[in-house]
């Protein structure tokens, strides 16, 4: 039921109110208007009497009461609005509607609106918690239905869609048929049920997996989705979740940010939205407060600042209506995903050729009377065979057949790469990174180049005003004369995104905004003496600029109302602000001609400061006469939208230290040492840029900085191609750079053949973090429109994080890696092992059951015990991968065809001549090679841990759960051989057996660490096929 709104706080319940209205109705002759309100309250009054009588008796069982109790402050819902005719009752419907239809017909115009909400628009609602809850529970929150996620059974689903788990069925259920007929139901089933149980388990394995990797998906989505916002509330501003906006809020939007709900603009300047996502309009659509207020949830801002008041949220909202329509696919295929697909596909197919040929080469001998039975005897003797005997055979050789494709096919491959970009991307959010896209973790362990940010990145960004120059000479803050102290208050007031709260306690002033703003904003209060809300009282803003990163200024005018005079203040780089103006002021407030003396002795003062790592700001202004361009006087005309640029007065410059971040020259070391290259790409000014990148370890404080190492950005895009073909390796520090400058690096880096990673915060960074292989957002001072333009957002803005992520892509490719290994050693060992007994003896020495066992252990078990390995800090010394190297490198040939030439060749002589080796009968034969090759494949696993160390077992005691899944599979195995016989048609071994196996399967490890002394070269081993 839609709420009937005017909201309002009062101190009392509003039925008393009622109560007060009907007592005192005179008798007088009542008007239209007082007829249609006594009405209205009578009918209210009933209604709320009648529920008082439903909750006195059922309140009780609630944990909140439905009515709050009287003298509380509390939001009481009126029937009609003082600002429209004839009482007409809005609902919360209507008001919805209102935003999305962009018509504010009927609603009274945004102070109406504040009103309506029992807002304020400069303090915003009370927002303490039970006003919060209020409010949800008469407008809903800020959230929206997701559609459900996919389930358990969906993936059971979709596991038996699999064409060779329905081939394995058929057969199981043929088996099952047969058997049960030849041998009743007592033992005829073992055969059949076994494949049964043993398909089914590999079904439910494969199923769990992908179902927990949706669950792990789903929530790093709502992690993902958890974007903060800054709102007011009670005059306090504030940061919280989107999801805890609620109707009535005012919030703040700047330039990137993401609209939060749907709502109307209140004030700001410049500002414009791209409503691409809602409306498939790319042009950016202009807000004000009088034609067009209406702001859209989703919509990003693209220019300007301003605050906006919350009307309607979550599925009230269009955005929330669409979103809740979305499926997620968390099936996206990841590059490295791609490329073993086709490698499983290869490999599937030669499985399959094989296959077939022992199907063939098994049907011909045994319809040709060359196999024989447990007895000896002829298995088929023409027509005096029974025709279920015939059956049962011919089964028994297409199930053979069918697991050998079961087992050639390395399915494992994709789950692997999913189990191990899951777990990392889990271990990442820990590490202060959040992975928005599963390709970056891959990729960025191929990372051959790191284009990073200054600010906030590799320092604190915490800003910090430590000098001040007027006049060209450092002064202290008390002996600036009046009339240019009142020039400083106007220009840093009202030329600002900032904000400043006063508690009404006696606790400190807070200051919110960018590190830069609060950096000003705080030195002008408690050094400066400046009182904000004073100011306001005086000035009128005609104009806004905001900062614009290609000028790298941002400017505003204003209207003194006291002594009606304009003023336009600029604020900016400093050396940009400088060639803008004509004169300057000294500290005594007497204006000066700005001489080229005095401007080379400002440009001095400038790189001085630059090249003691500070930020330079400088502060300029100009008294302007604006023509009357319109009747009224409140009205901003077409010359005030101008601010000139031209013959300006110098007021200042400030000096802001922002001190490099602790780890951030240990990290770039790292990096470096990985054969990484680190450049830094920074808007501030050539000194200050060379400065902090000193500092920072990313140029050499012991070595001349060489031609070329440095450049700004105008330099740079003023190259030709070839030009920058040849110096964009050396290049370690680009200044002054405008977003476009770094996209141009960006694609340049990528034609010469490079991985390159790039760090980006502003909405103008989104084409180069696009552009970039891998892009990594700031969490903290990245804009919206960033982070939705970036592959992995770094929550604590801290570089040190960015090579946390470079050291887990490696690991990612690494894990990967040791599976493949693992993998195709088992693949290659059982086609061969099956080929060949089956072509010279006519039978398989591993039955169907068996190899689906051994298909579980290396495909899931496997998968979960190598790719959930830690990072080592061995990783980050070596060279980056890049976009060339083989997925199979020579290191692994030299590693897996060894392990595989001596399974195949221990299980072939224990096939032709394990009975008389060791006096035992064919089902202990076939027992002792069904539990040698699976310990071979457990022994090997260790192997597997480390590519090119000798030392497989260091760090094994860190990793728990390959300790875990091993201690698993040869219990599984001992239960398997010594309980389950029937089952996986086996026989108990004796103690001294079990050590045979263990004994011969041991073997793996010497033949392993004597196999890393090999060399290997540098060509690929596949190169001429070109397979993968």
């Amino acid at each position: 039921m839609s709420s009937k709104l005017k909201y309002s706080s009062k101190a009392a319940y509003y039925g008393s109110g009622i109560q007060s209205v009907l007592l005192a109705i005179s008798t007088s002759p009542l008007t239209k208007s007082q007829r249609k309100w006594r009405v209205a309250c009578i009918v209210i009054y009933v209604s709320l009497s009648m529920a008082k009588r439903v909750v006195s008796r059922k309140g009780k069982k609630l944990s909140t009461p439905l009515l709050p109790p009287p003298h509380t402050s509390i939001l009481e819902i009126k029937a009609v609005l003082d600002d429209v005719e004839d009482g007409q009752v809005m609902d919360q419907k209507r008001l919805a509607e209102m935003v999305k239809a962009k018509k504010l017909d009927g609603f009274g115009g945004i102070a109406a609106i504040a009103k309506l909400l029992a807002t304020n628009t400069e303090s915003g609602i009370n927002g303490d918690e039970e006003e919060l809850t209020r409010r949800r529970v008469a407008f809903g929150s800020n959230t929206y239905e997701r559609a459900k996620p996919k389930g358990l059974i969906h993936f059971v689903v979709e596991a038996f869609r699999d064409t060779t788990i329905l081939i394995l069925l058929a057969c199981a259920a043929l088996s099952l048929a047969f058997g049960i007929r030849e041998h009743g139901g007592k033992e005829g089933w073992y055969e059949g049920g076994s494949i049964f149980v043993a398909v089914f388990l590999v079904v439910a394995v494969s199923a769990a997996s992908n179902f927990r990797q949706e669950r792990q998906f789903d929530k790093l989505s709502k992690i993902s989705n958890n974007i903060k916002i800054g709102v007011v509330r009670q005059g306090r501003r504030q940061h919280v979740s989107i999801f805890d906006a609620v109707v009535g809020d005012v919030v703040f939007l700047n330039t990137g940010d993401q609209v939060p709900a749907d709502g109307v603009f209140v004030d700001g300047h410049s500002f414009q939205v791209d409503e691409s996502s809602m409306t498939g309009e790319s042009e950016h659509v202009e807000v004000d407060s009088r034609r067009n207020p209406f702001l859209l949830s989703g919509s990003k801002v693209a220019d300007g600042y301003g605050k906006m008041v919350v009307v309607s949220v979550g599925m009230d909202t269009a955005w929330g209506e669409m979103m809740s329509s979305i499926t997620r696919d968390s099936n996206e295929q990841t590059p490295l995903q791609e490329r073993l697909n086709r490698l499983t596909s290869t490999i599937g197919k030669l499985g399959l050729a094989v296959a077939f040929f022992v199907l063939l080469v098994m049907l011909v001998r045994y319809f040709t009377g060359n196999t024989q039975d447990e007895n000896g005897r002829k298995e088929f003797n023409g027509v005096d065979t029974d025709l279920n005997d015939n059956f049962n055979s011919v089964l028994r050789i297409v199930s053979a057949a069918v697991t050998i494709v079961v087992v050639a096919i390395p399915e494992g491959l994709p789950l692997a790469v999913t189990l191990t970009l899951a777990y990392s991307m889990k271990r990442m959010m820990a590490d202060q990174a959040m992975v928005r896209k599963l390709s970056a973790c891959e990729t960025m362990g191929s990372a051959t180049v790191i284009c990073t940010d200054k600010t906030g990145t590799l320092t604190l960004n915490q800003m910090k005003v430590t000098k001040f120059c007027l006049g060209g000479h450092d002064i202290r803050q008390d002996s600036i004369a009046p009339n240019l102290l009142q020039l400083f208050y106007q220009g840093v007031a009202f030329n600002t995104t900032g904000s400043i709260y006063k508690p009404k306690s006696a606790s400190a002033v807070e200051y919110s905004g960018s590190p830069t703003e609060k950096a000003i904003l705080s030195w002008a209060v408690e050094d400066l003496g400046m009182d904000v809300e004073k100011l306001k009282q005086s000035y009128t803003v005609l104009h806004v600029e905001t900062f614009n990163s290609d000028k790298k200024r941002s400017g505003v005018s204003l209207r003194n109302d006291v002594q009606n005079c304009s003023y336009v203040h600029w604020k900016g780089a400093a050396e940009m602000v400088l060639a803008m103006c004509s004169n300057y002021y000294q500290h005594t407030g007497e204006m000066k001609a700005m001489s080229k003396e005095k401007m080379s002795e400002f440009e001095n003062i400038i790189q001085g400061m630059a090249a003691s790592s500070l930020r330079c700001i400088a502060f300029a202004c100009k008294q302007i006469e604006y023509e009357k361009e319109s009747s009224t006087s409140n009205e901003i005309t077409l010359s005030q939208k101008t601010l000139t640029e031209e013959n300006l007065t110098l007021l200042g410059i400030v000096g802001m230290k922002d001190p490099c971040r602790s780890g951030a020259k240990k990290a770039i070391e790292s990096c470096r040492f990985a054969g990484v290259d680190i450049k830094m790409i920074t808007g501030d000014n050539i000194f200050t840029a060379k400065a902090i990148a000193t500092e920072c370890g990313i140029l050499d404080p012991n070595q001349h900085v060489a031609n070329g190492e440095v450049v700004e950005g105008i330099e740079f895009r003023n190259y030709t191609d070839e030009e920058r073909r040849v110096k964009i390796k050396k290049i370690r520090v680009m200044a002054r750079s405008s977003p476009l400058d770094k996209l141009l690096m960006v694609r340049c880096l990528k034609q010469a053949g490079e991985v390159v990673a790039v760090t980006g915060d502003g909405t103008n960074d989104a084409p180069a973090l696009k552009e970039a292989d891998v892009g990594l957002s700031m969490g903290i001072q990245g804009t919206e429109v960033a982070k939705e333009s970036s592959d992995i957002v770094i929550l604590d803005d801290n570089f040190s994080s960015v090579a946390t992520v470079l050291l887990w892509g490696r690991c990612v490719y690494n894990n990967i890696q040791k599976f493949i290994q693992f993998q195709l050693t088992v693949n290659i060992a059982a086609l061969v092992i099956n080929f060949i007994a089956a072509v010279s003896a006519g039978d398989v020495p591993l039955t169907a059951v068996q190899l689906l066992w051994v298909n579980l252990i290396m495909d899931t078990l496997g998968a979960l015990a190598l790719a959930t390995e830690r990072p080592t800090k061995e990783l980050m010394h070596r060279p980056p991968v890049g976009r060339t190297q083989p997925l199979i490198t020579n290191i692994m040939w030299r590693n897996l065809l060894p392990q595989a030439l001596y399974q195949i060749s221990i299980l072939l002589i224990l096939q032709f001549r394990g009975r008389q080796i060791f006096q035992v009968n064919q089902q202990v034969k076939n027992t002792l090679i069904f539990n040698t090759f699976v310990l071979c494949q457990i022994f090997n696993e260790f192997n597997s841990r480390n590519l090119e160390k000798k030392n497989v077992f260091k760090g094994i005691h860190r990793n728990k759960l390959f300790v875990g899944i091993i201690a698993v599979t040869i219990v599984l195995q001992f239960v398997m051989v010594e309980f389950l016989k029937k089952f996986a048609d086996t026989v108990s071994l004796s103690l001294g057996q079990w050590g045979i196996c263990v004994v011969i399967a041991a073997v793996t490890w010497p033949i392993g660490w004597l196999m890393k002394f090999v060399p290997v070269t540098d060509k690929p081993f596949l190169d001429y096929l070109n397979l993968f």
